[in-house]
């Protein structure tokens, strides 16, 4: 058997696994690259395989980074299944919608071809197969799998995959994107006890993030501060998961009178769609999310807030007098409405960005959270004087201790081999360590494209 990593290999994204067995090839997620721009040259290149001997794709949740590449796959010949769970199909649909937009404008603005149309995304949805979680699927004659919650965002999952090869059956086990177990709204984690071969990520490498129960009281006391200077809070949040757990939190502290009535804002038309998508699959949360749901509350509407999908709705949002609070995408800053909110605010030293949020190398994000005093806005140069906050607690990622306690449970069997990917590169060699220290295994820092036997 050999594996590649076709992305995410010392990098957090375009996540891509090309697997090969003596009868079939297969990916688990085909997702972009990302950084400053969607259209990176990464994205453009060609596969390093023929995506039309590829013989199905697993994939295992819809942010940009794990699936937005699939139409590019299609339109260069897969025409295999792709499995996933429900809730990933509709979400992964808008995300491509959405990525495809921001390319053709990102492309149009170098003169060069966007890498895939969004006409394209229609060629892609037949080719979706759903699976529910728990369940194992026979694929082929050699492969089977189960997709079991990871805990991540709506239908996420960790994906083990079964293969026979000479009458020897061995196990791959992925974690996907671990959550960061307890959130709101998503069940925690599930648990895998064994594999011969486990992928673990690693974005959170070495950090430990603050104990859940200090989320909420952390995000009070920002929104406390904002509005007592009479500021506007910008939250840059990634449109799913992040948007939807802000919406419930928000709607709990204001129930509870632990903050006050201000104008808040959903300034981004792809969490509006997906917050209509999480609605539909009420039965994916977590059990005290499920039950006020069904109680017939809203989950993620409350007195005070508004949905802002029009770009005239969003220019208005600068006529509402602050204190105000402004949720807009893109997470990373590396593109959306938020843009807009922090060319308009930064330079107010009564504002307030909090980032709750992972930010990779080389976004807009990550300078905000390094300190810079000065960024530069589509050319334009903006002076830094808001309070940049973080609360590390909103990640929906696993820390250092929960991926190590993930790769320590994997006991029967024992894995062979553990590749670290999707982390940049302290936070693999912190994990790398973790992982020696706690199981004596000596896991491999995956290299992108290189090929490895197992």
């Amino acid at each position: 058997m050999k594996i590649t990593f076709c992305g995410a290999a010392q990098e957090v994204t375009g996540t891509c696994i090309l697997i090969e067995t003596n009868s079939e090839k297969f990916l688990i997620d085909c997702g972009l690259f990302q950084g400053t721009e969607f259209a990176t040259d990464d994205n453009a290149k060609p596969f390093i395989f023929n995506p039309s001997e590829i013989n199905f794709v697993l994939l295992s949740h819809a942010h940009a980074d794990h699936c937005a590449r699939l139409p590019k796959l299609v339109n260069e010949g897969f025409a295999g299944k792709i499995y996933a769970t429900n809730p990933t199909i509709d979400l992964a649909q808008i995300i491509m919608e959405d990525a495809a937009g921001v390319m053709a404008i990102e492309a149009g603005n170098k003169h060069q071809e966007p890498i895939y149309q969004i006409e394209d995304i229609e060629k892609v949805m037949p080719l979706f197969s759903s699976v529910k979680y728990q369940e194992k699927i026979q694929i082929t004659e050699n492969i089977s799998a189960r997709f079991v919650d990871a805990g991540h965002i709506l239908g996420s999952a960790q994906i083990e995959v079964f293969i026979k090869e000479d009458g020897v059956e061995k196990k791959i086990a992925f974690t996907g994107d671990l959550g960061n177990a307890p959130v709101p709204l998503v069940c925690d984690p599930d648990s895998i006890t064994g594999a011969d071969i486990a992928i673990t990520e690693s974005t959170y490498g070495g950090r430990v993030h603050e104990p859940a129960e200090l989320r909420t009281q952390l995000l009070s006391e920002v929104i406390l501060d904002s509005v007592a200077k009479g500021g506007t809070l910008i939250i840059p949040a990634f449109s799913l998961e992040r948007t939807q757990e802000l919406l419930y939190e928000l709607k709990h502290l204001l129930e509870e009178k632990k903050i006050p009535n201000v104008p808040m804002f959903v300034d981004s038309p792809l969490s509006i769609k997906a917050i209509a998508i999480y609605k539909k699959y009420i039965p994916y949360f977590d059990d005290q999310a499920q039950k006020i749901a069904q109680s017939g509350q809203d989950l993620f509407m409350f007195p005070g807030l508004k949905y802002t999908n029009s770009v005239d709705e969003s220019k208005g949002i600068n006529s509402v007098e602050p204190p105000k609070i402004i949720i807009a995408g893109a997470g990373m800053c590396n593109g959306g409405r938020v843009l807009y909110h922090l060319k308009l605010n930064l330079p107010n030293k009564n504002s307030k960005v909090l980032i709750i949020s992972y930010q990779a190398k080389n976004t807009l994000g990550r300078e905000l959270l390094d300190g810079a005093k000065k960024i530069k806005i589509q050319k334009e140069t903006v002076a830094v004087r808001a309070t940049i906050k973080a609360i590390g607690a909103y990640s929906s990622h696993a820390d250092h201790p929960r991926l190590v306690s993930w790769v320590s449970k994997l006991v029967d069997p024992k894995p062979e081999h553990v590749f670290i990917v999707h982390g940049e590169e302290k936070n693999n060699l912190m994990l790398k360590g973790g992982i020696r220290q706690k199981t004596g295994i000596e896991a491999v820092i995956a290299q992108r494209d290189q090929v490895y036997e197992v």
